[in-house]
């Protein structure tokens, strides 16, 4: 039995990912570690630890205690601080890991930097503003006339709003340099994309594509409750197969990391006239709703653990691994359900 260890297995993109490896056709062990007892509880875990934070120099001896305890085989890092630290450290780790370069996982969560590369290579992005928020957004401004303004770093849409003045690009940097401990320099302003949003989760060995599947953001979790409306985690999302998708999102990998190793996880929006850009690259770990995918019969974690091991895993379709139109449903203290378009149970009366 293969013995996996999970970090940040308190959030629900660990657990989600747990929870594919438990519909695998193999079983698992798996280790999962927090920082936070708390956050340990619900996850569906053999073995619980807490750990330091990853900035906290006891993290890493603490990690390999946790290994040798257990004899974990593979190092699964969640969240994005863990991914940076075993990225830059890997060879420190006593367990394979299965991660891109560490500076790919540099270039990509600061989200302007990877904007740029993606610009100079002819990926399609969405213009970015020069200088600071105040010119960034008067330069966005006059061109589009709706600006996006955004931290370079974290997940879950942090710190973003759409905006129309530059006031009020300004004004909302302010609070969060005064009430978050953020600094300007923290900020991005690009030109606000109007389209549909989509994601597009892959793995990738020795710079080629092992599999692949695009879908696309319908409904956002709380997104009702956030001046943005958007939350990048959906309550609503469905399978999509298109080839503009795909295309692009596999070029903005390429154009990262050559020799890609792992798994990329690319965002898109499509610009007034309906072409996707890419808004973002996360690197070396899942979408928060990597089981969607498993329950749609394409195990992303599971195969992502096999190339870890370095398994043979050919055979698996590079685009689009599960059939389009396929929903995911999920809310908070509800769960989760997967619908067919003709599944729907819900009618309305007609009057």
């Amino acid at each position: 039995m293969t013995r996996i260890l999970v970090t940040g297995a308190g959030g629900s993109a660990a657990s989600n990912f747990v929870h594919s490896l438990r519909l695998a056709p193999e079983p698992f062990h798996v280790v999962g570690t927090d920082s936070r007892r708390e956050h340990l509880e619900l996850t569906d875990l053999d073995a619980r630890y807490l750990l330091p934070r990853p900035d906290d120099p006891r993290y890493l001896d603490e990690l390999n205690a946790v290994v040798d305890a257990e004899q974990v085989e593979v190092v699964h890092p969640q969240p994005d601080p863990e991914v940076r630290v075993l990225a830059d450290r890997r060879d420190e780790v006593r367990a394979r890991t299965f991660l891109p370069a560490a500076e790919t996982i540099e270039l990509t969560q600061d989200k302007l930097a990877c904007t740029v590369r993606l610009s100079e290579v002819g990926v399609p992005v969405p213009q970015s503003g020069d200088g600071d928020v105040h010119d960034a957004a008067a330069q966005i401004l006059a061109a589009h006339g709706k600006a996006w303004v955004r931290a370079k770093q974290g997940a879950g849409a942090r710190a973003s709003l759409p905006v129309t003045t530059v006031e009020q690009a300004v004004a909302w940097a302010r609070y969060w340099v005064e009430t978050k401990d953020l600094s300007y320099d923290d900020f991005m302003v690009g030109e606000f994309l109007p389209g549909r949003e989509f994601a597009f989760q892959s793995l990738w060995r020795d710079g080629k594509l092992v599999t692949s599947q695009g879908r696309e953001r319908l409904e956002y979790l709380y997104g009702h409750l956030t001046p943005s409306g958007q939350t990048s985690t959906p309550s609503v999302a469905r399978t999509v197969r298109r080839d503009d998708v795909n295309e692009i999102a596999a070029a903005a990998v390429r154009a990262v990391d050559p020799d890609a190793n792992g798994v990329f996880c690319v965002d898109l929006k499509e610009d007034a006239g309906g072409s996707p850009r890419v808004t973002e690259i996360n690197a070396g770990r899942f979408f928060t709703t990597s089981n969607f995918l498993t329950e749609a019969g394409a195990n992303m974690p599971y195969t992502y653990v096999r190339l870890a091991l370095g398994d043979n895993v050919n055979g698996l379709p590079p685009f689009n691994a599960v059939e389009e139109g396929l929903y995911w449903v999920r809310m908070v203290d509800m769960g989760y359900k997967l619908v067919r378009e003709n599944e729907w149970r819900s009618t309305r009366l007609q009057s």
